[in-house]
């Protein structure tokens, strides 16, 4: 049996930055149930399943109708396990159970702002590119080209271009992008073929409002997606 999409949110409960955060309470609701209950709002995803290796964690996802089907082996639940282990691991669970999907997403749950909407505009994006792959994306909060990297001594020589020195508003300089971390689909052959989101052809970009974009690493991260949560809601 093949269906079209398989949602995975990869939730599990180690930070060193934020301790605890996935299961950590923002606005009255552990931060992954903003994501679960995003996913699960979304009609054209055929299945949401949450790879935790936390009881605390697949104990909400339970009760919010996630129940997650396995606990997720040590082995890929450590800081240098990445998002493509939890990926394969989860395609290969449901393989092995009789079940193929056309297009693996995953929605990491330290992005609580990114909507039904959201990603319900990825997936329209992806049939009506016919795209192998979609990828988040948002505007630049500031010009790329007004950064660098700093020499032992700070010295700022050569820190901008002569174009940026020619040129220092910055309406002058094109619209920049960056990773949002909030949304990656791609269709299963290729992701498993090339290993990465990242494929080498026929994928694009999904633009989403920088207020949704949100990505939480740390504690100013969380208060600041607390901040936008609870002025959305007023």
């Amino acid at each position: 049996m093949t269906d079209d999409i398989l949602a995975i949110i990869p939730a599990r409960a180690g930070s060193k930055r934020l301790p605890g955060k996935n299961s950590k309470l923002l606005c009255g609701k552990p931060l992954v149930q903003w994501t679960i209950e995003a996913a699960k709002q979304c009609h054209s995803i055929s299945e949401v399943v949450v790879s935790t290796d936390s009881e605390e964690i697949a104990n909400i996802a339970q009760k919010i109708g996630a129940e997650p089907p396995f606990l997720r082996p040590k082995e890929i639940s450590g800081d240098e396990s990445t998002g493509m282990d939890v990926v394969k691991h989860t395609l290969n669970y449901y393989r092995e159970h009789g079940r193929e999907f056309n297009y693996v997403l995953m929605l990491q749950p330290t992005s609580p702002l990114r909507t039904s909407d959201n990603i319900q505009e990825a997936i329209n994006t992806l049939h009506a590119k016919s795209a192998d792959g979609i990828i988040s994306v948002c505007e630049c909060e500031h010009p790329p080209m007004w950064s660098n990297t700093l020499e032992a001594d700070s010295s700022m020589v050569g820190f901008v271009s002569d174009f940026v020195r020619s040129n220092p508003r910055s309406q002058a300089l094109r619209t920049h992008y960056r990773l949002n971390g909030a949304i990656y689909i791609a269709k299963v052959d290729s992701l498993l073929a090339q290993n990465s989101f990242f494929l080498d052809k026929n994928i694009f970009a999904y633009v989403m409002e920088a207020e949704n974009s949100i990505d939480i690493d740390n504690l100013l991260d969380f208060k600041q997606a607390e901040y936008l949560l609870i002025d959305r809601q007023e």
